[in-house]
């Protein structure tokens, strides 16, 4: 059952989205109120507002989108503010890659990649993830992204777990939110 407990709406145009996160208790262990995004982008209504929020302000010339939900995201705004989108996967999924970065999570170790010839150096990007939690993932997509001549200028989730100090950790991009708890 969808609900918003104490989540915040950071973005006005998120007022109806925001009921459509659901809370998911001991995921994805004992202890963890898990906020699944999956129902938002689920509902074409919401996953519009999503995207034309995510992409606002423009400035950019690519979005990169961090694997998995990223990917979508990133593609859906690149296409609505009509620019090309960068995929940053997992390790052992690209042919040519250009560098690689490994960083801590919550629970654990992962690594990014970034294909060869996708961005190139001086291009402004919006980094787009589905969620900030401790700030692992966006600052070493950032990290990787300016070590190959890229400015992320803005990082953009959806949802922000601002208890987990994630913003503090990302200090070469402004972060942006449209939901926080």
């Amino acid at each position: 059952m969808p609900g918003t407990g104490d989540l915040r709406v950071v973005h006005p145009a998120l007022a109806e989205a925001a009921r459509l996160v659901r809370e998911v208790p001991d995921f994805p262990e004992p202890g963890v109120l898990f906020r699944d995004i999956s129902p938002l982008l689920a509902d074409g209504d919401a996953f519009a507002a999503v995207v034309g929020a995510l992409g606002e302000g423009g400035g950019f010339d690519v979005v990169a989108g961090v694997e998995a939900r990223g990917f979508l995201l990133g593609a859906a705004v690149a296409h609505a503010c009509g620019t090309g989108v960068v995929g940053l996967r997992k390790p052992g999924k690209l042919p040519e890659v250009a560098d690689r970065v490994d960083y801590e999570l919550e629970y654990g170790a992962a690594s990014l990649e970034l294909a060869a010839d996708t961005v190139r150096p001086g291009q402004r990007v919006l980094l787009v993830d589905d969620v900030l939690a401790t700030g692992g993932t966006l600052t070493a997509a950032c990290e990787l992204l300016g070590r190959a001549g890229a400015k992320v200028d803005t990082a953009a989730v959806v949802l922000e777990l601002t208890g987990l100090g994630g913003r503090a950790r990302v200090s070469s991009a402004e972060v942006r939110a449209l939901l926080a708890v």
